[in-house]
């Protein structure tokens, strides 16, 4: 049996694609209540908002890959219910997609891959109506 890594906790993702962490209160609240409450050997909070139509700088959208000794037993649905418990003051206000993966550190160590996000199939920010609403200009 091969020994689990020591905890990786990524660094995130700025949806400005600057220096992770840099002004993002959304993003450090969730890392903060994931890691208190789960004790996770892996975690990464992902900002998605940039591919979405909304403003620059936006935290709406995020993807959280977590793997937890705290999912062991657990079906993928009760995972996904603690985990939108330990999170739903901020589902109930500035978040408004969250993305899950969350594996035991037995399924991590046998299957680190991270899911990538689908694209936005509402309000994409290329389309000209909403880059008006959010004060851009479409892309090509």
């Amino acid at each position: 049996v091969r020994a689990l890594r020591r905890p990786i906790f990524s660094a995130g993702y700025s949806a400005l694609g600057g220096s992770p962490m840099e002004n993002t209160p959304v993003e450090a609240s969730i890392r903060a209540k994931l890691k208190q409450a789960l004790e996770p050997v892996h975690l990464e909070i992902i900002n998605d908002s940039h591919m979405h139509a909304v403003p620059r700088g936006s935290e709406t959208h995020f993807r959280v890959v977590v793997a937890s000794r705290r999912f062991e037993g657990l079906s993928l649905i009760h995972r996904h219910r603690l985990v939108n418990d330990i999170l739903q003051e901020e589902l109930a206000g500035p978040v408004h997609a969250l993305s899950i993966q969350a594996k035991t550190p037995q399924q991590w160590e046998k299957n680190p891959k991270i899911i990538q996000s689908p694209e936005c199939l509402g309000g994409s920010k290329h389309d000209p109506q909403m880059a008006g609403k959010i004060g851009g200009t479409p892309q090509a």
